[in-house]
């Protein structure tokens, strides 16, 4: 078990982020196998190889193979949808340069002024930017949809990618 020490992955299940022990591993092992499965058949095999390593409730079970298909979905470069819990998720792309800092910052920014809420991340980690594919930085990805690459959009225009992208509202 000592090959799953260094994996350990923080994900969303539902609107609590949760930190999973083997995911990538687990990801590895079912990638090729599984590419072209149904989502059941994935979480199946997800659930199956994490549940030795990591608590998962039964009454949560569901959950949990739901976000281990969106992070297979991820690892592939496959299109995912993130849980509509009510949060947007945004990711950054870029190394930390000045214009990455600078479209993390006006993101924070459009998000405060918004008052939505979300789940954002500024990745750095080259290896990581490159499961998104070949996207020029600083990139902008909300809710799994690249709508920014190689340039720092003006905040009206984060805004309004911000606005489309949440989850509308019954009256």
């Amino acid at each position: 078990m000592s090959q799953y020490q260094d994996d350990h992955t923080r994900i969303r299940v539902t609107d609590c982020d949760i930190g999973v022990t083997g995911l990538k591993q687990a990801i590895q092992e079912i990638a090729e196998s599984h590419a072209d499965r149904s989502e059941a058949e994935i979480a199946s095999a997800l659930l199956e190889r994490l549940s030795s390593r990591n608590y998962i409730a039964s009454s949560a079970r569901s959950d949990y193979g739901k976000a281990f298909v969106r992070e297979f979905r991820k690892f592939l470069g496959q299109p995912y949808q993130e849980e509509a819990d009510g949060a947007i998720s945004v990711v950054i792309l870029g190394p930390g340069c000045a214009q990455c800092n600078h479209l993390e910052q006006l993101v924070m920014r459009a998000l405060e002024e918004l008052g939505l809420p979300a789940s954002p991340e500024h990745i750095t980690d080259v290896k990581e930017m490159a499961k998104y594919g070949f996207v020029s930085t600083p990139a902008l990805i909300i809710n799994g949809k690249i709508v920014a690459k190689g340039t720092v959009p003006n905040i009206n225009k984060i805004k309004e990618w911000l606005k489309q992208a949440r989850p509308s509202q019954t009256s």
